[in-house]
C-alpha cells in the first residue's frame, strides 16, 4: 500500500516548510509520497519550495493562480498511491490525525473518509457565521446527495485512488468540496467520518475562503447534482 498526500499551496510562505516537515515525520505504516502543488504564489512560497529536496517530496508549479480545485487536480494526476489524502498548506489541520483518518479504509470499511471538525475533536473557537455557513452548506449538500455528513467542507478527505480515477473533476476553486462529495455519492462510495482536531485561522493570519465562496458552493451543489 502507498499513500499519496496532495498539498495545494497558495501564498503560504510562513507555514509550508513546517507542514512538509510534519507530514514527512508522521508514521502511517506504509510508503508515502508528498505532492506539493504551488498555485501561482507571489509571496515567496515558490522560493521556499525550490529549496525542498527530499526523495518522497515532489513539487509542481502553476504559472498563475487557478484555485484550490485546479491545484488538487494537478496533484491527483501525479499521484501513484493506492490512497489519496488532501492536506492544506497552512497549520489548521494536524497530520497527527492521519492514523485515525486512514483506519476505516485500511480495515476495509470505507472507500473515502472525511475528517470532521464538528464531531468532538479539539478545535480553536472562532467565527459563529463561518460555523453556520459550513453547517448550511453541509445540510444542502446532504439533501442533494442523500448523505448525513457533519462537515462536507473539511479539508481532510481521504479517498481510494480507484474512486478518484472514476471521477472527472471540474471545479477550480473551493467548489471542489461539494463536487467530489456529490460525485462520490453518485458512485455509492462507502463514506465514513472521523473526528479531527482543528486550529483555525482568522483573516489576519491568512485565511482565504470567504462569503463569495459560500454562495458559489450553493451553485456547485446544484450544478453537480443535476448536470453532468
Amino acid at each position: 500500500m502507498k499513500l499519496s498526500i496532495v498539498i495545494p499551496v497558495f501564498d503560504e510562505r510562513d507555514t509550508i516548510e513546517e507542514v512538509i516537515r510534519r507530514v514527512r515525520l508522521i508514521d502511517v505504516g506504509m510508503e508515502k509520497e508528498l505532492l506539493v502543488v504551488d498555485d501561482g504564489s507571489s509571496d515567496g512560497t515558490q522560493d521556499v519550495l525550490k529549496t525542498i529536496s527530499y526523495p518522497e517530496v515532489k513539487v509542481f508549479f502553476h504559472k498563475k493562480n487557478q484555485g484550490k480545485g485546479a491545484a488538487l487536480r494537478t496533484g491527483f494526476s501525479k499521484a501513484s498511491g493506492d490512497i489519496v489524502l488532501i492536506q492544506d498548506a497552512d497549520l489548521e489541520y494536524d497530520p497527527g490525525d492521519y492514523p485515525v483518518l486512514l483506519s476505516p479504509i485500511l480495515d476495509g470499511r470505507a472507500d473515502a473518509v472525511y475528517g470532521s471538525r464538528f464531531l468532538g475533536g479539539t478545535h480553536r473557537v472562532l467565527f459563529f457565521w463561518h460555523y453556520m455557513g459550513n453547517k448550511l452548506l453541509t445540510l444542502l449538500c446532504n439533501m442533494f446527495s442523500n448523505l448525513n455528513l457533519s462537515d462536507m467542507e473539511t479539508c481532510y478527505k481521504v479517498i481510494k485512488k480507484d474512486y478518484l480515477d472514476r471521477i472527472t473533476l471540474k471545479s477550480k476553486r473551493f467548489g471542489f468540496e461539494p463536487e467530489v462529495t456529490i460525485k462520490l455519492a453518485k458512485l455509492k462510495a462507502k463514506i465514513y467520518e472521523v473526528p479531527i482536531s482543528y486550529s483555525g485561522r482568522d483573516y489576519s493570519e491568512g485565511k482565504k475562503i470567504g462569503w463569495k465562496d459560500g454562495i458559489a458552493a450553493v451553485f456547485h451543489i446544484l450544478r453537480f447534482k443535476f448536470f453532468k
